[in-house]
């Protein structure tokens, strides 16, 4: 089954309508997004939060420092990091790592090599924005991706592509945010649901 995780959670009721999905993580923003979200928040929401459901901290090249002191504070599972982030500054966490490859073209594979023990989880480029663009990358550089290795795709996922991209790339899990939005930073249940159902009917039909 393809794992789903459901970014830019800001509030306790998207994250627990997104947890009763079924989901297996859900993403809180720490960095300048109009998702971003408080530690203080976070740690209010995670702690009412199923224990099952993996919270996962997103930073941008922030300090080593600040990134252990908010993942401590909120009881985070997961680290993603979305910037420039080095091999070893990812590997000083003890927490397992995400770290997102942001894709402009085919070369951009040729920094997934240098994450061995980090989750990849690739991304559309902006040069404007981390993340959450909304906007999908060529789905034929993320075939290229699985000669390589398996990772999350994410960028410019919606409920009406998701069971496309699953079908045709087979990733290791996907990652949505803005698809799955009324506005940035509130989800829409139906959308959720939508996301959830048709990434479960493209792993039924793939078997």
């Amino acid at each position: 089954m393809t794992w789903i995780k459901i970014c830019g959670i800001t509030n306790i009721e998207d994250g627990l309508k997104a947890a009763s999905l079924g989901v297996d993580a859900l993403g809180f923003i720490f960095a300048p997004s109009p998702r971003r979200v408080i530690p203080s928040t976070v740690r209010k929401m995670i702690q009412s939060l199923p224990a099952a459901v993996l919270k996962v901290g997103v930073f941008v090249n922030q300090r080593f420092s600040e990134v252990e002191e908010i993942a401590a504070y909120c009881f985070l599972n997961l680290l993603q990091f979305h910037g420039e982030e080095s091999p070893g500054y990812c590997q000083k966490f003890p927490l397992p790592v995400i770290k997102t490859i942001r894709i402009k073209d085919f070369e951009s594979l040729n920094d997934m090599e240098r994450y061995p023990d980090a989750t990849i989880l690739l991304d559309t480029y902006s040069p404007v924005k981390a993340g959450g663009t909304g906007i999908p990358f060529p789905w034929e550089i993320a075939l290229k991706a699985k000669e390589k290795r398996n990772f999350i795709l994410s960028g410019g996922l919606n409920p009406d592509n998701v069971g496309e991209a699953i079908s045709k790339v087979r990733p290791w899990g996907v990652d949505v945010s803005s698809g799955v939005e009324t506005v940035p930073g509130k989800k829409d249940l139906f959308k959720m649901i939508d996301f959830v159902k048709e990434a479960k009917k493209a792993d039924e039909k793939a078997g």
